[in-house]
């Protein structure tokens, strides 16, 4: 990604910084991330005394419950008033105004690296961006994401949708996961995998998209994340928004 595109990226998540934490961080959105999200993706991952960077972090939604696993966190955006916001929230964290493709830490210095949602946002550079997180990580670390991915019904409507509405910047677009455990299978184990989101995801955890109020949200959320959970077994690559991956590098070079 040039310098252009990041700045224009920074400069997109600023001006929309104050809805997307409101949106993205309120009481109905952590539910569904904790549930759906969160314990499922770090599954029997042991955090306890590790060194977590959340990357593409915004103001730090993932923190809070990798705190409370244990983990010793620190923050990376490039949004300078997401990281404004991360600091506030998270004094005991670290939090970092940088890129994911040149993130400036030093070789294998975390045991787990986190992303939800950020990939996406890279095209086309999403591989560079995992060579760097590969680079960072320690052997045997984990790689934790979630993103949407390509190749199913819901993903023809997003890409509409990406084109229309000015809530998402360019270079946004879900991301190929087949394509890219390709590419990095001479890094990475490709541990677990999980396709998952439906009316939940979408009416509950991207209310902003959807330009729901956020009054309203309390009012269905239960009952969408009861369809979600009944929904979820019958998943698959074609029908669902989200992909959630854990991936482990190997162990030795």
């Amino acid at each position: 990604m040039d310098n252009g595109t990041e700045l224009r990226q920074g400069r997109h998540y600023d001006r929309i910084q104050d809805a997307y934490e409101a949106h993205y961080d309120d009481p109905s959105s952590q539910l569904y991330r904790r549930r759906f999200l969160y314990e499922p993706l770090f599954g029997n991952v042991s955090l306890a005394g590790s060194q977590v960077l959340e990357a593409m972090s915004g103001s730090g939604q993932m923190t809070a419950f990798l705190q409370q696993r244990g983990a010793s966190v620190t923050g990376l955006d490039i949004s300078a008033r997401a990281i404004e916001s991360y600091r506030a929230r998270w004094p005991a964290a670290g939090a970092v105004l940088g890129s994911v493709l040149d993130t400036g830490f030093a070789a294998e210095s975390f045991d787990c690296v986190a992303v939800l949602g950020g990939l996406h946002h890279v095209h086309p550079h999403v591989d560079a961006a995992i060579d760097e997180i590969a680079r960072i990580l320690r052997p045997g670390g984990w790689f934790c994401f979630g993103e949407p991915h390509s190749g199913s019904f819901p993903d023809h409507l997003r890409r509409a949708w990406y084109r229309r509405d000015p809530l998402f910047e360019q270079g946004e677009e879900a991301v190929d996961i087949a394509a890219m455990e390709r590419a990095h299978a001479g890094q990475f184990d490709f541990v677990w995998k999980r396709f998952m989101g439906n009316l939940a995801y979408l009416l509950v955890l991207n209310s902003m998209v959807f330009r729901v109020p956020l009054r309203a949200k309390p009012l269905y959320a239960p009952v969408l994340t009861r369809i979600e959970a009944l929904l979820q077994p019958l998943q698959t690559r074609t029908t669902s928004c989200f992909a959630l991956c854990r991936w482990r590098k190997h162990e030795a070079a």
